[in-house]
């Protein structure tokens, strides 16, 4: 009897499947900084030391075609869109400003919160206006909430979109008060180790830390100690560090893409990447880390500096020259104003003026389309309602769709000569921006290191959105809820 046990025994143990733990890094670390082109790679490579940002682009695998798949392409899309894997059709965060029921909003205003760490109305934010879940949402469910989540970054919005809804915390700076803050959102009090790492950082206040070198090096301070404080890697359990360097594009705005300033924050954010590497290595441990590298949005480059050398580009400078075409447009339709505002090219129209007014909806669209395409430097003018039927080339015409928000985005998009962002046309003007199409805003870094990552790259064409996916994947997690990119992990076989 014994025998015939000891035989149904073995005869199970032989068709029962082998249950092993599901392997996982100990922290996920997502670096996104703030305007930072595809070609910085390159452009500053020979400077970069070994190991800093080297040591991803010669370690790490590179996705050197990821391309930004909507418009326009601005900070707070280009976070949410790292995270959630989706488009502002789908996340609601259709621009860093928007309005909902026609009032205009900043994209993480929450009046139901109240600031944390200071007295400030700079903590009145949460991620409430983000309809989708990001990384560290389905990372928390996946694991039964035991994860850890943080956001940091000195822009709000940089540290709370890419945190998600379920985030433990986020952290921004507060140039009211001189240092970092949060919200009641996530908690009543800072935990004593963010005061103890304000008391390091501490700016007097009113200083524009964002605006500045130093603001790379205080980020990773307080990532550091995040890291340190919060036992981020230091079990089983996978945690997620959400950080974004925000320098970076403040300086970009005032100073171009190139010259000692944008040079400056870049050598600046290679010290600091080295000196975070390091110490991951020795807190988390190599190979027990994966960390990706990304941007959300590019730059264009200063039009002056275009032009002296004969490359095609100017500033629309839309805050001046929209107000001709409104004059053009009260006269011929007979109500004002007809444009409520303009931003990052999308056209809020003045719905209510409409209504009282004899005109259709239709009509107005169609009077202000005509009215603006007929400034020489603006190649479209479309309806949001009715961009498929429009002779766009196809690539723009999806990603105007992608971002189009019903709700949220307007009434018509237009889209300038390459080379023409809405800045500044006087030739003393040094500065930049972003929001277009073309590849100088919407060419981005996406780089894997470390855990599971081997080195290589590919030039096959990825996007933003496939980057929460990829990490997902990777993970053996369900990728984010309204996720439409898709996974790029078979290529790290």
């Amino acid at each position: 009897m014994k025998k015939i046990l000891l035989t149904l025994l073995m005869g199970l143990m032989l068709v029962t499947p082998s249950f092993s733990q599901i392997q996982r890094p100990k922290l996920i670390v997502g670096l996104v900084v703030d305007q930072m082109r595809w070609d910085y790679l390159y452009y500053y490579y020979n400077q970069y030391r070994s190991n800093g940002l080297r040591r991803l682009v010669d370690n790490g695998f590179s996705f050197e075609n990821t391309l930004i798949n909507y418009v326009p392409t601005v900070t707070a899309i280009g976070h949410s869109s790292i995270y959630t894997g989706s488009v502002p059709a789908l996340t609601g965060i259709a621009g860093n400003n928007f309005y909902m029921n026609g009032k205009p909003v900043y994209c993480c205003d929450d009046s139901t919160v109240t600031s944390v760490g200071s007295n400030s109305k700079e903590g009145m934010m949460s991620p409430r206006n983000l309809w989708a879940t990001g990384i560290g949402d389905v990372l928390k469910i996946a694991t039964d909430y035991r994860s850890k989540v943080i956001g940091i970054a000195l822009k709000d919005r940089a540290a709370i979109l890419p945190a998600g809804h379920a985030a433990d915390a986020a952290y921004w700076w507060d140039q009211s008060a001189g240092h970092f803050i949060t919200s009641t959102y996530y908690m009543k009090q800072l935990p004593e180790w963010v005061v103890r790492t304000n008391k390091l950082v501490q700016e007097k206040p009113g200083t524009n830390v964002k605006t500045s070198v130093p603001g790379v090096t205080k980020t990773f301070q307080l990532a550091e100690a995040a890291v340190e404080n919060e036992q981020l890697g230091q079990d089983s359990i996978t945690d997620l560090l959400a950080v974004s360097v925000s320098s970076t594009d403040a300086i970009g705005h005032t100073y171009g893409t190139r010259g000692k300033e944008n040079y400056d924050v870049f050598m600046e954010l290679d010290r600091q990447v080295a000196d975070f590497l390091d110490f991951l290595d020795k807190k988390v441990g190599k190979g027990n880390y994966l960390l990706f590298l990304s941007a959300d949005h590019g730059g264009a480059h200063n039009h002056n500096l275009m032009t002296e050398h004969k490359i095609p580009g100017g500033g629309l400078n839309l805050y001046k020259n929209l107000k001709p075409i409104e004059i053009e447009l009260e006269k011929e339709l007979g109500f004002a104003p007809v444009i409520k505002d303009e931003n990052a090219g999308r056209i809020y129209l003045n719905h209510e003026g409409i209504a009282k007014s004899s005109k259709t909806l239709a009509e107005v669209k169609k009077a202000v389309c005509k009215k603006l395409q007929e400034n020489e430097n603006i190649l479209y003018a479309v309806d949001y309602e009715n961009v498929l039927a429009t002779s766009i080339p196809q690539p723009i015409r999806e990603m105007i769709v992608n971002g189009y928000n019903k709700k949220r985005s307007g009434d018509i998009y237009y889209v300038p000569k390459a080379g023409w962002e809405n800045v500044d046309d006087a030739p003393t003007y040094k500065g930049t921006t972003h929001a277009e199409w073309n590849p100088y805003d919407a060419h981005i870094p996406f780089i894997l290191y470390g855990w599971n990552v081997k080195h290589g790259q590919t030039s096959a064409q990825a996007h933003i959105t496939d980057i929460a996916p990829t990490i997902c994947a990777m993970m053996h997690i369900q990728m984010p809820n309204s996720c439409v990119g898709t996974s790029l992990s078979d290529y790290l076989k």
